[in-house]
């Protein structure tokens, strides 16, 4: 008969994968104990990135695979989760009540960028975290109207008290002026502006800030990358060849900049229609996944092309939120899910004295 120990459980989690990363338990630095009890077994988890909508089905997962091991009786699953700051690009410093910036970029317009960070904001805190969002399109602020929120913020002495909506923080230059104000301002305006509504806002606790940059390679993305303290990027596509083209374009950027990108999000990878039910990939297929193998990232998503994505946001409740069930929104949250995971594989911000634990380089 097998006697258990300490290393013989560490041997069985290294063989269960967590399936939004793609890696084990044990080179994610998950385990933080083990007890034994003749052939019983309890283990200590705790995941690096929000985990509320899968942890009962994750735990259970754990447990049923300790348990098909003929050596153990039964196994307790404790697992709770905790997201920690993690490394950003060059000397810059992290900011106070951040732990991690997320970029979203896409290199070109029209391709969703800004709904899919505005759900994509939503899905984590669905999973428990933190979450802001920070309109950084000064030209085309489009989050009041997705998020339905609109006003002048109130200030505290000479900060900005971010707007809420559907618990989200919330900062946009759009509740600085009237929807129909074009900002007729020259580059460096609109970066002093950017970094005006990022280090002046009082945002508070936050495990992930999500930044939505406009489109193109410009102003605002060398600001972002020269001042502003970012955990990862996240690349928004369709799978036609056009926006692949500048889809690379902004991979090569943010790696020029020293920038981690943490994967490729593929939007409208396939449209249902509404009266009958037919699927079709009518931007093409597998655009996406091909751009992620060339630069050896991962897909992190396919999201749809639905009518109701769009109607949602002009109600200014994002689909996320208007129908938590829906296919739709689990697609986002995949999204995510992955996105958070993938960024808790990068090496943590040792700046913050935050012991960093088997982390994998990735």
């Amino acid at each position: 008969m097998t006697m258990l120990s300490e290393s013989y459980v560490k041997d069985l989690l290294a063989k269960i994968v967590d399936p939004c990363s793609g890696a084990d338990l044990i080179s994610l630095g998950w385990l933080r104990g083990v007890g034994i009890d003749g052939s019983r077994v309890s283990v200590d988890l705790r995941a690096g990135y929000p985990i509320d909508g899968i942890r009962d089905g994750l735990a259970a997962s754990i447990k049923a695979s300790l348990q098909a091991d003929p050596a153990i009786e039964t196994a307790a699953v404790s697992l709770d989760w905790k997201v920690f700051p993690h490394k950003v690009q060059g000397d810059l410093k992290p900011l106070d009540q951040i732990k991690n910036i997320i970029a979203v970029g896409s290199g070109k317009g029209g391709v969703g960028k800004s709904a899919t960070s505005v759900n994509l904001a939503l899905a984590l805190q669905a999973d428990g975290a933190r979450v802001g969002v920070l309109d950084a399109d000064i030209y085309g602020p489009s989050m009041p109207r997705m998020l339905g929120v609109s006003g002048n913020p109130q200030t505290v002495g000479k900060r900005i008290v971010p707007q809420q909506a559907h618990g989200l923080q919330v900062m946009s230059i759009g509740f600085m002026v009237e929807e129909d104000t074009p900002m007729i301002w020259r580059g460096p305006m609109v970066t002093s502006a950017l970094q005006q509504l990022l280090t002046e806002t009082n945002w508070e606790g936050l495990d992930y800030l999500v930044v939505d940059l406009p489109p193109g390679t410009g102003d605002i993305q060398l600001t972002l990358a020269q001042k502003v303290p970012v955990s990862g990027c996240v690349i928004v596509t369709t799978p036609q060849d056009i926006a692949l083209l500048d889809a690379r374009k902004a991979v090569q950027m943010f790696r020029k900049v020293n920038m981690t990108v943490l994967g490729i999000a593929e939007n409208m990878s396939t449209h249902v229609c509404s009266e009958c039910g037919h699927e079709e990939p009518i931007f093409g297929s597998g655009g996406g996944s091909r751009m992620a193998d060339d630069y050896g990232i991962p897909l992190l998503g396919a999201l749809p092309l639905d009518i109701r994505i769009r109607a949602d946001l002009d109600q200014g409740t994002p689909t996320v939120v208007s129908s938590p069930d829906c296919e739709i929104t689990a697609s986002y949250r995949q999204l995510a899910r992955k996105t958070a995971a993938r960024l808790s594989m990068t090496p943590r911000n040792l700046a913050l004295n935050v012991p960093q634990i088997n982390i994998v380089n990735r």
